[in-house]
């Protein structure tokens, strides 16, 4: 089954099931066979070759889906080595049943032994489920241990065990999965945080449970996706000019800095602005013009050499080299008197740290430190609960905010945040969030809105830089996924 848009919070998950069981009168455990048998699906489209499995049971519900697909996989011919954290009879409800129906179609469980996951060509993870809120057990911790230790890939039921499903972040020791099929409803700690590396490819079955309506279910987050680049951008008229597609100003470039204001300024002509102006240090303006001609450069010398270009322009894009000079202070206060959407990054938001403001037409892109610095918080507080910190940002400064990152969201009050999915580590150099910044402001610039300029440009900044990371991702340049805006926005 093709993963969903919507993402949805553990607690939302559970009372989907419930939904289920006690509205759509579904059994509990006809729901537990279901996920057994999309488990098998899945297990045996991954592997196809594979027919020796070492299932690792816990107690709830995880486990006793682990006991169902060890039914399922013995039925089908599997060779099935189940290992149990816990014991069997201490478990309850559906868990219990599935237990007995194991046993009782000559299944045998045996306590859980490190040396026996070599049994298995892939370990099955269903020791812990979603409702793990604290750190790991000992006892579950060396369990967790061994399998990441047993060098089998390893497919996850639900979640990873020990994994935050709503946060993403491992609650002391977590199993690395090379795939993970879940189940209802996505979960956001699969795709957020550290939630990726330990998850792998994600598999997703619904079980049958339709979503109902209502602001219960509004989810958590949606996966931002390809088609939106083409409802933000649709097809040019042919007797289009350059007028139809806006008008940039992008403030930044201070002294020594020319480079970070150029990047931003090809990507938002990559992305089809229609004129871009570039307004710098008077220095870096022969540097600007060699470097990339298609620019209008503005020196800024005095503030108030802005006034004209704010007034043409439809968007203005601060923050790309800017410093944190008087100069630049100087110049981020006109731009902010202005009442022109802004796009806001770099040293433009670590001064509006210092004095805080709201705007509801603005687009800030921190990144983690950024982040830290605009709430006054650490940045691994940042890191260790994303959703929370964009839904702060959100709060304390109003308008659009890109918290970026691996995994960047993309949040707007009364909208369900945008997760972006693509992107890689090679990303994690100087110069990509100039980059952003102008593919935003460029966006921007030709569909006039906030909301899908910045979900539209972080998901195809993420895809140029998986583009340009084809041949490797060490030494990517920032200037190598500007490159690949062009082809990516015309998909």
């Amino acid at each position: 089954m093709a993963l969903p848009v919507a993402l949805y919070s553990t607690a939302q998950v559970r009372a989907l099931d419930a939904h289920a069981i006690n509205v759509l009168e579904i059994p509990g455990y006809t729901l537990m066979k279901r996920a057994g048998e999309a488990a098998l699906r899945y297990l045996r489209t991954r592997w196809p070759r594979y027919y020796r499995i070492v299932i690792v049971c816990g107690g709830g519900n995880n486990g006793g889906d682990g006991y169902v697909l060890a039914r399922f996989a013995q039925a089908a011919g599997f060779t099935v080595t189940v290992l149990s954290g816990v014991d069997p009879e201490s478990l309850q409800g559906d868990a219990l049943q599935a237990f007995k129906d194991f046993v009782q179609s000559e299944g045998r469980a045996q306590p859980f032994s490190s040396e026996r996951l070599a049994e298995g060509e892939v370990i099955v993870d269903a020791l812990l489920g979603t409702g793990l809120r604290s750190a790991v057990r000992a006892e579950a911790a060396s369990i967790i241990e061994a399998v990441n230790a047993a060098k089998r890939p390893v497919f996850a039921i639900d979640v990873p065990s020990g994994l935050d499903s709503d946060r993403g972040v491992p609650l002391g020791a977590a199993v690395r999965a090379d795939c993970t099929v879940t189940f209802v409803g996505l979960k956001t700690g699969l795709f957020i945080g550290d939630g990726p590396e330990y998850a792998g490819t994600v598999y997703f079955d619904d079980l049958e449970v339709p979503v109902p309506a209502g602001a219960q279910f509004a989810p958590r987050l949606s996966r931002i996706i390809e088609e939106e680049i083409e409802q933000a951008l649709p097809r040019r008229a042919r007797a289009s000019h350059k007028g139809d597609f806006g008008r940039v100003l992008i403030v930044g470039g201070g002294v020594g800095m020319p480079g970070a204001a150029h990047l931003a300024g090809e990507a938002c002509l990559r992305v089809g602005a229609g004129l871009v102006t570039v307004a710098v240090a008077p220095e870096n303006v022969a540097a600007l013009v060699a470097g990339r001609p298609e620019l209008i450069c503005l020196p800024l010398a005095d503030p108030r050499t802005l006034e004209p270009a704010i007034e043409q322009a439809d968007v203005i894009a601060i923050g790309p080299g800017l410093g944190r000079t008087d100069w630049a202070r100087a110049a981020l206060a006109k731009v902010l008197e202005a009442s022109k959407p802004l796009i806001v990054d770099a040293d433009a938001l670590n001064l509006i740290a210092e004095q805080p403001c709201r705007r509801e037409d603005w687009i800030l892109t921190p990144h983690p430190g950024e982040a830290g610095r605009l709430l006054g918080i650490p940045t691994d507080e940042i890191q260790s609960d994303r959703l929370s910190a964009l839904d702060r940002l959100i709060e304390r400064y109003g308008g659009t905010v890109v918290l970026k990152g691996a995994g960047t969201l993309v949040g707007r009050a009364g909208q369900p945040p945008g997760l972006c999915e693509r992107g890689n580590p090679g990303m994690a150099t100087a110069g990509m969030g100039d980059v952003l910044t102008g593919a935003v402001a460029g966006v921007f610039a030709q569909c006039r809105d906030t909301w899908q300029a910045a979900r539209v440009a972080v998901l195809a900044h993420a895809m140029s830089g998986d583009a340009a990371a084809r041949g490797g991702q060490r030494g990517l340049l920032a200037g190598d996924v500007a490159r690949e805006l062009r082809a990516t926005i015309n998909l």
